[in-house]
């Protein structure tokens, strides 16, 4: 901050800190952003962009044109919130698998498979909300059809879990299982994992390209 000049923009990564907690005071507090990537950013393009409240919106701009001229598949947040959105949505999804998990509804190797052959199957290529206008004649329509079912169905979920006690027991046991969590065991499937993101990145650009001309 005290060595740039006007035209640079200043961006964090900032994991959850909030930009008002990192940009509040500084000189340039109008060029600062956070540009808040998804792990492992190498092979997930997305990138959320936080403005502080005092950010110019030409800083926004900026950053997004720069992102996308990367590569990357930025998103813009109009103004900052714990979580920003990805951890929101991941944090809520996560939040449902303890409970069900705690409740003895689902072992953790079945919830894990409802997601990675299930949800994340059509979630790889678009998301929940245009997921619900294909599932019915269009976004109205199914809203019309199930939203007394979704209300039902969110009614009974449970208070947040505290993370702790014999459900953090029992999904350890089976995460252990699967991956023992000493270092050359959980870096052996994290380059298998990121094997799998490179591939799938592959082939959604490559879909993206032959859909061009179906549309």
């Amino acid at each position: 901050d005290l060595i740039v000049n006007n035209d640079t923009i200043l961006a964090s990564s900032t994991s959850t800190l909030l930009p008002t907690k990192l940009f509040t005071g500084l000189k340039h507090v109008k060029q600062c952003i956070v540009a808040h990537p998804v792990n492992p950013p190498y092979y997930v393009p997305l990138v959320e962009l936080v403005p502080h409240p005092e950010t110019d919106p030409s800083t926004m701009e900026k950053t997004y044109d720069l992102m996308k001229n990367i590569g990357q598949s930025p998103v813009k947040l109009t103004r900052e919130i714990d979580g920003f959105v990805l951890n929101r949505l991941q944090y809520a999804l996560i939040s449902e698998t303890w409970r069900l998990i705690g409740d003895g509804v689902i072992s953790p190797d079945d919830l894990d498979l409802v997601m990675s052959d299930g949800l994340g199957m059509r979630y790889a290529f678009m998301g929940p909300l245009e997921t619900m206008h294909l599932n019915a004649e269009g976004m109205l329509n199914y809203c019309e059809r199930y939203r007394k079912g979704i209300i039902h169905v969110l009614k009974t979920f449970g208070p947040v879990p505290d993370f702790a006690g014999e459900t953090e027991k029992k999904i350890n046991e089976a995460m252990v299982k699967k991956t023992p969590s000493d270092p050359e065991h959980l870096n052996a499937r994290r380059e298998w994992r990121d094997e799998c993101l490179v591939r799938l990145a592959k082939l959604k650009k490559d879909i993206k390209l032959d859909d061009v001309s179906h549309f």
